[in-house]
């Protein structure tokens, strides 16, 4: 029994082997760009497979997604964005196997519940922060996927008084305040000369002060989102992964003091806050648990 998982991520395509303890191999990541994503995405799907018969493939994107039709029209591929039917494309591919899709935020929310830091918890929320800001469900024990699939998309909460523009046409989202992208692009409004999110956090470590309060504004932003959403869902435990939430204290110390200041009912006492254990693939192993179970309920 060969079994397949794919990531379509915001800048790459990954894919790989997944075991029976939903671990991965064989790990394979090519660049999600070009006028025809489809070519690179089928030959790194050909070369993960080899020669083996695919039983199952799983595919985590990025949104939005239409599970049931079985498209995905992920905002950071132009030529995708009116609509891909990629269940479709993978099928033909593998005629022999079941394809399952979810989006990127699912995965993540399986893959936490199943190996991460949601394991035993019945009522949790995932998040993703890096170049954009994503999210799952788990609700009952059971990853939510809501009516189309795209239930856990945290990223396009609002964040009030913001007028920020995002991608997804509208204003003031998180993902368009706290994303590593997001930061680094108002930093540099604001006089910073750095490229990147990993810098940009170095640089607020290190004390600089449009830095730090790039970091601040963006994890001030996270922290009201986790705090409406888990009034919302009624959660246990929020775990937060992807590059940019491993930036430190200069977005976790307003990350935590806006949870507090907002997560005020009583039934949210004891809800926790915590940094992901789990790498930069977890999309990719979500998207393993996929093709290895029925899982998700909408």
């Amino acid at each position: 029994m060969t079994r397949l998982a794919l990531d379509i991520g915001a800048t790459k395509f990954a894919a790989g082997l997944v075991d029976s303890d939903y671990m991965l191999h064989d790990v394979c990541r090519v660049a999600a760009t070009g006028a025809d994503p489809w070519t690179a995405c089928r030959e790194l799907l050909r070369a993960v497979a080899g020669d083996r018969t695919v039983t199952a493939v799983g595919i985590g994107a990025a949104g939005p997604v239409d599970v049931p039709a079985g498209v995905i029209a992920p905002l950071n591929l132009p030529s995708w964005r009116a609509g891909f039917a990629i269940v479709a494309h993978v099928q033909a591919l593998f005629p022999e196997a079941g394809v399952r899709l979810a989006i990127d935020g699912a995965c993540l929310a399986l893959a936490e519940h199943r190996v991460g830091g949601l394991r035993g918890v019945d009522n949790g929320l995932a998040l993703t922060v890096s170049s954009g800001v994503g999210g799952g469900i788990v609700a009952d024990g059971r990853v939510v996927a809501g009516r189309t699939g795209n239930g856990g998309h945290i990223g396009h909460l609002v964040v009030a008084g913001d007028e920020t523009p995002c991608s997804c046409g509208g204003f003031g989202c998180v993902e368009a305040v706290a994303s590593g992208l997001s930061a680094v692009r108002w930093a540099r409004e604001h006089g910073w000369t750095g490229t990147t999110g990993v810098e940009l956090a170095e640089a607020a470590r290190g004390g600089d002060e449009v830095a730090v309060a790039a970091l601040g504004r963006a994890g001030t932003a996270l922290g009201q989102a986790v705090a409406s959403a888990a009034a919302l869902l009624d959660v246990d435990k929020v775990v937060i992964g992807g590059g940019f939430a491993h930036s430190g204290a200069p977005l976790w110390d307003p990350l935590r003091a806006a949870v507090a200041a907002h997560a005020r009912l009583g039934f949210l006492d004891g809800l926790t806050v915590e940094l992901s254990t789990l790498t930069d693939g977890a999309t990719l192993v979500g998207a393993g648990v996929l093709a290895a179970e029925a899982v998700l309920s909408r």
